[in-house]
């Protein structure tokens, strides 16, 4: 009875590591629609970078970044980037829409709920960027302030 329980246990772990090794490798993807009503995919942004950065108006290191992430999308968006912000914890779309274009943001919003976070991850602070590669697959989650010089030096520096 022993050996039988210790080879079913032994079972159980292999199976379970593999599941999770298996779900590491399953491929990201995601569905989010934008202020504008715009729907992006991630399978849509194949062969460039995608940053998805979770932000909220009343965050300061949100507000800090976003000039760089601004000045990264405007001249990389037709290259090889792709940067989407998903505001968090707002108080009515009036006050993102006004801090959008308070702050000149140029890449798409989105509104972020509990389905955007059940697609992509949940944030113990504000803000995180999710960085995909250029294949689709998660490679960094940056918890905290994010500078054009560390994506840059993630996904190279621009021509």
């Amino acid at each position: 009875m022993r050996q039988l329980l210790l080879s079913l246990t032994f079972l159980l772990l292999i199976t379970t590591n593999s599941l999770v090794v298996a779900a590491e490798k399953a491929p990201a993807t995601f569905l989010l629609k934008d202020t504008t009503g715009v729907t992006h995919k991630l399978t849509a942004y194949k062969g460039k970078w995608v940053l998805v950065n979770y932000w909220a108006t009343w965050c300061p290191p949100c507000l800090e970044e976003v000039p760089d992430l601004v000045n990264l999308y405007d001249h990389r968006r037709k290259k090889d980037l792709m940067i989407l912000g998903v505001v968090f914890d707002y108080k009515s779309t009036k006050e993102v829409a006004d801090y959008v274009d308070d702050m000149l943001m140029s890449y798409p919003i989105v509104l972020g709920d509990d389905e955007v976070a059940a697609q992509i991850g949940t944030a113990d602070v504000l803000p995180t960027t999710f960085i995909y590669n250029p294949q689709g697959e998660l490679v960094k989650i940056k918890r905290g302030l994010i500078t054009k010089q560390y994506i840059e030096k993630i996904i190279g520096v621009g021509k």
